[in-house]
């Protein structure tokens, strides 16, 4: 692991289990809504045992990371390229799930040289929020939480290969989600996240913007950010499609499958 000084805040990165090393291909991990780096650990470890530096980034109120949130995807993409900065690192491979996605689109259509790949997992433009939804996580956050924990896995009783053989990864997934709200005292951040994602509108111009090798891979059972959401993005990036048997919590439930395609996206 290490620790990244950006915007005055501490931002913490896991570097996958190996000394960060700037000089390597770097990718940089951005999670969803309510998580942090520990989504992205298998993968993590993946890259950074095979040649890469790997920063899996907890976004700011999230996790490790201090606060404040980040209220704008603009502002999101340029912490994102800020931690690049302190890390001493001029080019990146972007992988975001769900939210992240949308952070790295915006980070590399900020600075589209500084964009080797852009891998955007569980994505969707625009990514609307239903007013209902809104509601109960302003309202009632942990029934929210629960709501969205079921419409992102894609049975009741998957056996994952991560992060071990019993796993339970709906509980696991709700503990996260309630641990890193509880983590941020300030507001309600949940609601925060939702209303990130609901507010952007600027997905296809970013998109415009890049020119680098991309790829989507979408959950062939998503219920939160269905496969035709993604489908006018993928067109505008030009991206090579990947489909997966999975929900929305890809990196949970075809942590085989999604490594799979990553590596053979981001080989040299």
């Amino acid at each position: 692991m290490m620790e990244l000084a950006v915007q005055n805040r501490l931002v913490y990165a896991y570097t996958g289990g190996k000394a960060f090393d700037p000089a390597l291909p770097c990718v940089v991990f951005l999670h969803g809504a309510l998580h942090d780096h520990s989504v992205f650990t298998l993968l993590a470890r993946s890259f950074a045992h095979c040649g890469f530096g790997v920063l899996a980034l907890d976004l700011p109120a999230h996790g490790r990371s201090e606060g404040p949130p980040l209220q704008t995807m603009a502002a999101a993409g340029a912490w994102a390229l800020g931690c690049l900065d302190a890390a001493g690192v001029h080019k990146a491979a972007w992988v975001g799930h769900s939210m992240g996605s949308l952070i790295a689109l915006e980070a590399a259509a900020q600075a589209p040289e500084r964009a080797w790949h852009l891998a955007l997992l569980g994505t969707a433009a625009p990514m609307a929020v239903s007013a209902a939804l809104l509601e109960t996580a302003a309202q009632q956050p942990v029934a929210a939480m629960r709501m969205v924990n079921s419409f992102s896995h894609s049975g009741t009783a998957a056996k994952p290969g991560y992060p071990g053989p019993g796993a339970w990864l709906q509980g696991a997934n709700q503990a996260l989600m309630e641990r890193t709200q509880a983590g941020w005292a300030n507001g309600n951040l949940f609601l925060q996240d939702f209303q990130l994602c609901n507010g952007y509108a600027g997905a296809l111009e970013a998109a415009a913007k890049l020119s680098c090798p991309c790829t989507v891979v979408t959950g062939s059972l998503d219920q939160m950010t269905p496969p035709r959401a993604a489908k006018a993005l993928q067109e505008a990036l030009k991206a090579k499609a990947v489909s997966l048997p999975c929900g929305h919590a890809l990196m949970q439930e075809d942590p085989e499958g999604l490594r799979a395609a990553l590596q053979a996206a981001l080989r040299p």
